[in-house]
């Protein structure tokens, strides 16, 4: 046990990855549950996450994220769903970053993500479509100063499934906003990321424990596929 300002914090010796695995083999863990209509928000899938051979800022927990992420957009289309993507990017003085850009200044730093820079780019892997909505942001929420609140209201979601990087980081902020905004919260497993394991299974166990069903992604792609004409 450590006691850390007056409050016991339990430390059992388990790995982040099997406190994980024990929450989602519990039984009794309530479910928000898929509404009548889902939206695919894929959360900064850009070369300065995902392209390991070429910049220190990416990361990879599943090697075949992108390709579940893909499939997972694809089938929503097929049943008439919109899906999303969003990218980090700033005007290249990075004044925009605002105080999150602060941080740091080495020439890999958050507000050095310039718009129209290859750490700017979707990865390539990205299966984007014309009709899918396509946005820069500038901090962690996908719904911090963006559309994506009021077109997901136009397109009469109710449901939001976010995906992408970082589990600790964008997708954390998604979805916790998600479902601050009234919308039932979604992430598939296979599809986040993050620089280290113990980030990314401590996060997704307290996304899955408060605020959105971490599921498999097979699962969600079945729901899809049960509603596809």
């Amino acid at each position: 046990m450590a006691e850390i300002m007056g409050t016991r914090m339990v430390d059992d010796g388990r790995t982040a990855r099997a406190i994980f695995e024990d929450v989602l083999a519990n039984p009794a863990r309530a479910r928000f549950g898929f509404g009548r209509r889902l939206a695919i928000v894929n959360v900064d899938l850009q070369r300065a996450y995902t392209d390991i051979g070429a910049f220190r800022t990416a990361y990879e927990t599943d090697p075949d994220q992108i390709a579940h992420v893909n499939r997972l957009s694809k089938a929503a289309r097929a049943a008439g769903m919109p899906v999303v993507w969003t990218r980090v990017g700033y005007r290249p003085d990075g004044q925009d970053a605002g105080i999150w850009g602060t941080r740091t200044d080495t020439p890999d730093s958050l507000q050095n993500i310039a718009v129209g820079s290859e750490r700017h780019q979707f990865d390539p892997r990205c299966a984007i479509e014309a009709e899918d909505l396509v946005f820069t942001k500038r901090m962690p929420s996908a719904f911090f100063e963006t559309p994506l609140r009021s077109w997901l209201q136009w397109k009469e979601v109710d449901t939001v499934v976010v995906t992408g990087g970082s589990t600790s980081g964008c997708v954390r902020a998604t979805a916790v906003d998600s479902l601050s905004h009234g919308f039932r919260t979604i992430v598939p497993l296979e599809t986040c990321a993050d620089k280290h394991a113990s980030f990314h299974y401590a996060n997704l166990t307290d996304l899955a424990l408060k605020y959105a069903d971490v599921l498999p992604v097979a699962e969600v792609i079945a729901w899809l596929e049960a509603r596809t004409s």
